[in-house]
């Protein structure tokens, strides 16, 4: 006769079996891969409102690719040039049924831009040809000193996005000026340097710049670090392609480059970098948690003991910058990367604050 298949209640004496081993905490994977000292959670946003500061090519640009995309409901423009300001306010409000969003002119001490979520500064000297970003500082840190106490006292519970340059020593100076927590103080640093790179490899291999996958770091200028360990297309990284490092040196010089030889042309560059700060502006209203280069603290991070702000890969929410993960780089890039923070630190310590 069969035996008949054992019960539950059959089998509830016997000893009980060794238990699974538990599954570990993916967030708390998460955790080890970043760097400890910056705010996870930020408020939540109560709305969109976003202030541009300064209406010059690249603010124009930043607040073009912000209001096309549909991403801010209220924007208001703010410079020192009220006649300027006034014009583009009307410019875009003429597109309005196009925009769908409520654009206004702050005054000149900064009313009207109460309660914004997100405050982009592009405001700032231009850069002259031949002239590098960090001669730039001791211009525009000046400018800085008349935006930020106005700005902060509206909006105490706003995220800074900088674009000024040199960004990464006026992103450190706006941090210290507004007295803001850890990463709601952030430069838009090398992403667009990161966008420039993707664009010339991918141009190199025939393929869509979405498809390929790599960053720079550290400085928003001469010292910035191309790193090609973890650059990939596809899973296949360049370094298994035979890209020698000449190869990738020139690439990177070329990136370097990129922002002289469009001054040399039109005399500025604004586009480029206008559609970086969108979608820098889009992954925190929609709390996306993008993982982007951008400038921010980064003393404890790679071995790097000086007090700068530099682009290192960041999670980008609603908080602003929620976490900087522990990327793998070689040790001549983590050596790179620490030059670059002494450079940096040896010229904003020269900025009289």
């Amino acid at each position: 006769m069969a035996t008949a298949a054992p019960t539950r209640e059959m089998v509830a004496g016997a000893p009980d079996a060794p238990a699974a081993a538990a599954a570990p905490d993916l967030g708390s994977l998460l955790e080890e891969m970043c760097f400890p000292g910056v705010n996870r959670d930020g408020p939540a946003l109560r709305g969109a409102k976003v202030t541009i500061v300064g209406c010059g090519s690249v603010g124009m640009a930043c607040a073009n690719a912000i209001l096309s995309a549909g991403m801010a409901s209220t924007m208001v423009f703010a410079d020192v040039d009220q006649k300027k300001v006034k014009g583009e306010v009307m410019d875009f409000v003429h597109g309005g049924a196009f925009l769908h969003a409520n654009i206004k002119a702050a005054e000149p001490n900064y009313d009207g831009s109460e309660g914004s979520d997100i405050v982009v500064i592009t405001a700032g000297a231009r850069q002259r040809p031949g002239e590098s970003r960090l001669a730039l500082v001791s211009r525009n840190a000046a400018i800085f000193k008349s935006i930020l106490p106005p700005i902060v006292q509206r909006s105490p519970d706003t995220l800074l996005l900088i674009v000024s340059n040199p960004v990464d020593i006026l992103t450190s100076i706006a941090a210290r000026m507004s007295g803001l927590p850890p990463g709601r103080v952030f430069g838009s640093g090398t992403y667009l340097d990161s966008s420039r790179l993707r664009v010339a490899l991918a141009s190199e291999l025939a393929v869509s710049p979405q498809s390929v996958h790599a960053i720079i770091l550290g400085e928003h200028g001469d010292s910035s670090v191309a790193v090609s360990s973890v650059a990939n297309v596809a899973g296949a990284r360049f370094s298994d392609i035979r890209m020698s490092d000449a190869q990738w040196a020139e690439l990177h010089g070329r990136v370097i480059g990129a922002a002289a030889t469009v001054i040399a042309l039109k005399g500025y560059t604004n586009w480029g970098v206008g559609a970086a700060v969108g979608a820098l502006v889009g992954y925190i209203l929609r709390d996306e948690k993008r993982v982007v280069p951008v400038s921010v603290t980064a003393k404890g991070t790679y071995g790097i003991e000086e007090d700068v702000y530099l682009s290192l890969p960041s999670v980008l929410g609603r908080g602003g910058v929620e976490r900087v993960v522990r990327v793998p780089l070689s040790e001549a890039e983590q050596g790179k990367l620490r030059a670059s923070a002494r450079s940096l630190a040896e010229v904003a310590a020269t900025v009289d604050l």
